[in-house]
């Protein structure tokens, strides 16, 4: 995971640990990569939900996708969990409280970094 320099993406990456759903996605992550429909059914959890739960991870950089070619032929969305470490305490708060912009951030404001 890339490092967190300020306080939108601090507050991005703890609203996606803020969901039990998730934390329960970052668990079945942490064994290795799965595919949607996998985790899907491992979650007991359909996959329009689950998608927008992972979308959740993948903007604040917890975990990513790729796709692959099955066996069969098709194609699978594969998601992995991205490591990270954060320690959070008081220093690290005052140190990117001052960079929040109050805005929520768009797919669109990534294209252009």
């Amino acid at each position: 995971m890339k490092p967190i320099t300020n306080g939108d993406e601090l507050l991005l990456f703890l609203e996606a640990l803020s969901n039990p759903h998730r934390l329960r996605i970052i668990r079945i992550l942490a064994t290795g990569k799965q595919y949607v429909s996998q985790l899907a059914r491992e979650l007991g959890m359909s996959r329009p939900l689950l998608y927008l739960h992972l979308q959740k991870l993948e903007e604040a950089h917890i975990v990513s996708s790729d796709m692959e070619l099955l066996d069969s032929g098709k194609a699978a969305k594969y998601y992995t969990l991205n490591s990270f470490e954060l320690e959070l305490n008081e220093a690290l708060i005052s140190t990117l409280a001052p960079s929040l912009t109050l805005k929520k951030k768009t797919k669109e404001d990534d294209s252009k970094q």
